[in-house]
């Protein structure tokens, strides 16, 4: 099984998510939101996986949102618009995006991230 785990290494919650899999075992890809920010491809298909409403991928507390004004601006847009803004700003993308085959899990919730050790 593979998983990535997408980060902004200056983000305190990426910086415990980390640690959190370190001390856990959990083997893992690491890349960077900014250098390498998801394709709308990706996302696309992580979305679809995941099951979880689109908005569940907007960093909604990050400044760019608050800056494009995203929260009025998101629900006259259609799911295709939404993805192709996601995937032009990796600061735009909740983080840290845990991929891995069994889960997508946008942020860090602990609880939930405890399926990928179960599945080591």
């Amino acid at each position: 099984m593979r998983t990535i785990f997408i980060e902004y290494p200056k983000c305190s919650t990426c910086q415990k998510a980390k640690k959190w899999l370190m001390d856990n075992g959990v083997a893992f890809e690491d890349r960077n939101i900014v250098e390498q920010n998801p394709t709308a491809a990706e996302l696309t298909e992580w979305i679809r996986r995941s099951g979880l409403p689109i908005k569940r991928f907007f960093n909604t507390s990050g400044m760019l949102y608050r800056e494009k004004n995203l929260k009025e601006a998101l629900p006259n847009m259609t799911e295709e618009e939404q993805i192709a803004l996601l995937s032009t700003d990796g600061m735009l993308v909740k983080r840290p995006l845990l991929i891995s085959d069994n889960m997508i899990c946008p942020g860090f919730r602990p609880a939930e991230w405890e399926a990928l050790k179960q599945s080591r």
